[in-house]
């Protein structure tokens, strides 16, 4: 079931990511603004594409979210690989989704605080010294 899902899943978001889906979705719109007149502008003109764009949107949810998800697991993954294969790379930042909103906060405010530093004409040396020196326990010397 799941698998199915999946390709499902992909194959609609895929579809639904495409120019021609948009101009198919703009072509309904346009029918039914244009079919107003013909239905005197009734409750149940306005009801016929009310209903459809939330069936469609609430359905399209449940597609994309799977997609994303899949998509952003992936990435994850691929990113892990590499930090595991470059030499030197802190192994402590592959898995950054587990850490709390503060933890990720403060390893953020670590990485701009080096950022500035090396803007500021910090040599490559002591950059990376103070690059590697993040998330690692070890405190920053003082400049």
């Amino acid at each position: 079931m799941n698998d199915f899902f999946h390709k499902v899943a992909h194959a609609v978001s895929a579809a639904a990511g495409t120019p021609w889906a948009f101009i198919i979705a703009l072509g309904v719109i346009a029918s039914w603004a244009l079919s107003g007149p013909i239905f005197q502008f009734s409750d149940t003109w306005q009801l016929v594409i009310n209903t459809s764009t939330t069936i469609v949107t609430f359905l399209m949810v449940f597609l994309i979210q799977n997609t994303q998800n899949r998509d952003a697991k992936t990435m994850h993954l691929k990113l892990d690989e590499l930090i595991r294969g470059v030499t030197g790379a802190r192994t402590r930042l592959v898995d950054l989704e587990s850490l709390t909103d503060e933890e990720l906060e403060a390893l953020q405010r670590q990485f701009q605080d080096i950022q500035e530093r090396a803007a500021s004409g910090m040599t490559d040396a002591k950059a990376t010294e103070e690059f590697e020196a993040v998330g690692t326990g070890r405190e920053r010397r003082a400049m």
